[in-house]
């Protein structure tokens, strides 16, 4: 029981740091940088090192095979802050209460479908993968015509940061718990439980208006693929390495392999916007 504590502690105090750094970065360096830099796996990394520590190899496999998808329900969360206010004239609270619920209804059909497809024999990594691909398509389609992501000319109150930081810690200590008490699919669903995502757009909107936060979902939708990344790298290097190296060399892996590429992909299509629109 001690062990459970202190892995849901110490996960949940570090996925609460690192999130406040989230929308500072989005704050200061505009919506196509800091909306990569916000989706560098983050909460993920203690998220998986907690539940490899708490639970088999099999249902750790399981935990991270559904974080692709959780992740794709993440960029339908995304794209309800990109549309909808404009779109359908909403406010902050009305585009906070329909991207809640659409996580919630596609969270609970993703939850089924991943019991359903594995049940049959699938393996995590096979099923993982095929999800993952399907998400870096909708990054890149999403992305391809290059939106305004401007920065913040106003600092995020304090307040509304450590609020963040506490939406964050409880969602990854939740999922953590979960993992603890052998629930890898529900453990794997709430750990990308889009905490960092709601409060950067609410804290962003709060303080700088729509925009910067419109422009940066884009962004961290298709950054927000190094998470799936880590996930389904995880499943392999955990168990070769152990959960301490193997965290470091699947961030590092994450960070060469994706959320790079990411960035200049970004910065392509924004030259080659601003080319269309000059010439």
């Amino acid at each position: 029981m001690s062990m459970l504590i202190s892995s849901i502690l110490l996960s949940a105090l570090f996925a609460g740091v690192v999130a406040i750094l989230v929308t500072v970065a989005i704050e200061r360096y505009g919506g196509r940088t800091g909306g990569v830099l916000a989706t560098i796996p983050t909460t993920i990394v203690p998220a998986a090192y907690g539940m490899y520590s708490l639970s088999n190899q099999s249902e750790f496999a399981q935990s991270m095979s559904i974080v692709p998808l959780g992740m794709m329900v993440n960029a339908v969360f995304l794209l309800i802050w990109m549309h909808a206010p404009q779109r359908y004239g909403l406010s902050l609270f009305g585009t906070t209460m329909l991207s809640l619920t659409a996580w919630a209804v596609m969270g609970g059909v993703s939850l089924f479908v991943s019991s359903q497809v594995q049940s049959f024999g699938l393996h995590p990594i096979g099923y993982g993968l095929s999800v993952l691909v399907l998400l870096i398509v909708l990054g890149v389609w999403t992305t391809w015509t290059s939106r305004p992501a401007p920065k913040g000319s106003q600092p995020v109150r304090p307040f509304v940061l450590a609020l963040r930081g506490f939406a964050a810690s409880l969602a990854i200590g939740i999922a953590v718990w979960f993992a603890g008490l052998s629930y890898p699919f529900i453990s794997g669903l709430i750990s990308t439980f889009p905490a960092i995502f709601l409060t950067s757009m609410i804290a962003l909107w709060l303080a700088q208006g729509r925009d910067v936060p419109q422009g940066a979902a884009g962004p961290m939708m298709l950054g927000g693929a190094s998470v799936g990344v880590f996930a389904i790298l995880a499943i392999v290097l955990f168990p070769l390495l152990g959960p301490a190296i193997g965290s470091v060399a699947t961030w590092l892996a994450c960070i060469i392999g994706w959320t790079l590429p990411a960035y200049f992909y970004l910065q392509w299509r924004q030259a080659s916007t601003n080319d269309l629109t000059t010439g």
